[in-house]
């Protein structure tokens, strides 16, 4: 682990300043910043300042409680909250989130994704294939595809940053994962420790860091050309990069939110830092640390934001979580706009799954992958409007069933990628499409 000491007074929300000023490993064997930090030169596409903020809500989120409410449907099924009219003319949301309410017309609701593998993890969000059949290597994450084919946007911001914190339901705090593109375009994970000892910066020149730079740049040259695991592919330029970051305050600088103005940030609200059983705190920093990140020149910024597990009092739980996320999300959504970024930035926001149609006896809803809700935002694209829909109880698709790997295409058709003719090469060598054949672009959003 690499850490500029700074120092540990908290900030609003529990986190220690100096947790944000860590730059840690990800627990890749050891590997250190310079293996986290290296971009692809020979990339042939270039992306400009795009960028994608992916929110994870961790557990399945229950669609028909927040963005398919059946006011109509028997009380076993329609449960405790009433719909509230938006400002786009027939769309309604749950009564909890009248922020969001406000900006429907910045929104597109997805109420039918469908293909959900029913597995408490993030992969599904965060590539847009389940885990089966898998080439050598593993599927990459879009946070990895996008550190590939576009590098980083400046030597100073890492491509791919993802910001959940440990949970004790490990998938859950999946970030992203680089699959056969190798370590390199793994998610830095300032929120998490690693397995190597810190390496501080105290009392260190940057003419001494240069030397010490130049020097490891002359080690284990013979096996380069060997190593099929990719770990030590463009090691020169990766640690220059490396170098950028340690020597430059701009990374730094965009983790710290008590930089932001008093009154954005207050937008943001205050959450709990702490985890709730086995999932997520309520960082509702994180948002505004996203949005500082691709402001910075991040490509990709992922999070998890608390737990939407509800088997039991789910309407208690979501009476406490969705006025955060209302807020939380309203803003990012309003500051990218305000700040010119909604043309370049997408955000989505979605869950594993969905949840029962049926209220159990406990008044909560268990597991239901048949069908779930995605919410998009920004990145250039058509909003203001409702995909999809589901039956009288919100059990199955009946209208315009979406694939994730249909999200996917969007975002990368947003950040200017032709999913049609860009490949990325797996570990044989073979070539891998950025999503399966049938998943085309939507074609209401472009």
């Amino acid at each position: 682990m690499l850490k500029v000491i700074g120092s540990a007074h908290k900030l609003c929300d529990g986190v220690t300043r100096r947790n944000f000023l860590r730059i840690g490993s990800l627990g890749l064997g050891g590997m250190a910043l310079p293996q986290l930090l290296r971009a692809e030169a020979k990339a042939g596409t270039r992306l400009g300042h795009k960028a994608v903020i992916m929110i994870f809500l961790p557990g399945g989120p229950s669609h028909q409680d927040m963005f398919d409410l059946k006011p109509d449907a028997p009380s076993e099924f329609r449960g405790a909250f009433n719909p509230i009219n938006t400002n786009v003319d027939g769309i309604q949301i749950c009564e909890h989130l009248p922020k969001m309410a406000k900006l429907m017309d910045k929104c597109s609701i997805i109420r039918s994704m469908v293909g959900a593998t029913g597995s408490h993890y993030a992969f599904q969000c965060n590539t847009g294939r389940t885990e089966r059949n898998q080439p050598p290597g593993g599927w990459p994450s879009i946070g990895s595809v996008l550190s590939k084919i576009g590098g980083g946007t400046n030597r100073d911001i890492v491509p791919f940053i993802g910001l959940a914190p440990k949970m004790g339901h490990a998938p859950w705090s999946d970030n992203g994962v680089s699959g056969f593109l190798g370590p390199a375009h793994a998610p830095f994970q300032p929120n998490k420790g690693g397995g190597m000892e810190d390496m501080v910066l105290n009392g260190v020149t940057l003419d001494r860091l240069s030397d010490r730079k130049s020097l490891l740049s002359s080690f284990d040259r013979f096996r380069r050309d060997a190593d099929q695991s990719r770990l030590m592919e463009g090691l020169d330029v990766f640690n220059e990069q490396a170098l950028g970051v340690l020597t430059s305050s701009r990374l730094m600088d965009a983790l710290d939110v008590s930089k932001e103005d008093p009154t954005v940030r207050a937008s943001y609200g205050k959450g709990d830092s702490k985890n709730r059983d086995d999932g997520g705190p309520k960082l509702m920093e994180q948002f505004l640390a996203a949005r500082r990140l691709v402001e910075a020149g991040a490509r990709c910024v992922t999070l998890a934001f608390s737990r939407w597990d509800h088997h039991g009092d789910n309407f208690g739980a979501l009476r406490q979580d969705l006025p955060l996320l209302d807020q939380g999300l309203s803003a990012l959504i309003t500051d990218i706009h305000q700040r010119g970024l909604d043309k370049d930035v997408s955000v989505v926001v979605w869950g594993e799954f969905g949840r029962t149609p049926k209220i159990n006896n406990g008044a909560g809803r268990d597991h239901w992958p048949n069908v779930s809700f995605a919410l998009l935002a920004g990145g250039g694209l058509r909003h203001g409007q409702v995909i999809g829909s589901t039956d009288r109880i919100a059990g199955e698709a009946v209208d315009r069933p979406v694939k994730f790997g249909e999200v996917f295409a969007t975002l990368y058709h947003g950040l200017g990628i032709d999913v049609h003719k860009t490949n990325v090469n797996d570990l044989s060598g073979r070539p891998q499409h950025l999503v399966d054949a049938d998943c085309p672009p939507m074609r209401e959003l472009i």
